[in-house]
């Protein structure tokens, strides 16, 4: 896997690196094919923001944190892309049964 780390207004160094990947590979518990993950770090006045888009063969993920620690805000921001993964994964299964309870009631009192 091909991880594109951007930075804005900051240095990427191997630290914050290694950090994302670690947190990245959290991900691979859901044993998906994550295309071409990008993520975008930058610096603003008072906060790191840290941004990404991950295409999947189910859809694309898309998450942004704001927190005043970076390290933080990459924990956010894969808490986030997690969250939705879960979602997208399981989608399939949440949704609702073919045969509505209504028509059942009408089929036992026959």
């Amino acid at each position: 896997m091909v991880l594109n780390i951007t930075s804005k207004q900051m240095e990427i160094t191997p630290a914050i690196r290694q950090h994302v990947e670690d947190r990245l590979a959290k991900l691979e518990k859901w044993q998906t094919h994550l295309i071409n993950p990008h993520i975008v770090l930058s610096k603003e006045p008072k906060e790191f923001v840290a941004d990404a888009t991950i295409n999947t063969p189910n859809g694309q993920l898309i998450a942004s944190a704001k927190k005043e620690d970076m390290y933080a805000a990459i924990n956010d921001l894969i808490n986030k892309l997690e969250r939705q993964l879960n979602k997208v994964q399981h989608k399939g299964e949440a949704r609702r049964a073919e045969a509505s309870v209504k028509d059942l009631s009408v089929v036992d009192e026959e």
